[in-house]
């Protein structure tokens, strides 16, 4: 799905994940995990970097033997995806450690015109991070 780049894009995402992935079956932790993941990745798309050409950002998920891929797809920024050191007071930084200590693998794909931040929940994916 394409969602325009604003901040309420998150819980849009949320919501048609949630809706597609309990109609498919895929099991309730996995579905709470994907929600949280999904929202993080989309969050940090906004706020950390620009827009793709049109103005929104892609989210894409797919579902094979209850294993959930997401993708989160922006026009990349200034600094590269990676967790936070720990902080105790900070607030914010927090969204890529929770998407480490979810997701099965992670990673981060560079593309010409943007970059692409996947996760995938429920078990390993076919894919390694580079």
């Amino acid at each position: 799905m394409r969602i325009q780049w604003a901040p309420s894009a998150a819980a849009r995402v949320r919501k048609e994940l949630v809706d597609d992935l309990v109609a498919r079956g895929v099991p309730g932790d996995v579905i709470d995990e994907a929600e949280l993941v999904v929202s993080e990745l989309v969050a940090n798309a906004i706020r950390h970097a620009r827009p793709l050409a049109d103005g929104a950002v892609r989210v894409h998920w797919k579902v094979k033997n209850n294993v959930v891929e997401v993708e989160v797809s922006d026009g990349g920024g200034t600094s590269v995806p990676r967790p936070a050191p720990p902080a105790t007071w900070a607030p914010g930084g927090r969204g890529l450690r929770i998407v480490r200590s979810l997701a099965h693998e992670w990673g981060v794909v560079e593309e010409p015109n943007g970059r692409t931040v996947w996760a995938s929940l429920g078990g390993p994916s076919r894919r390694r991070s580079h």
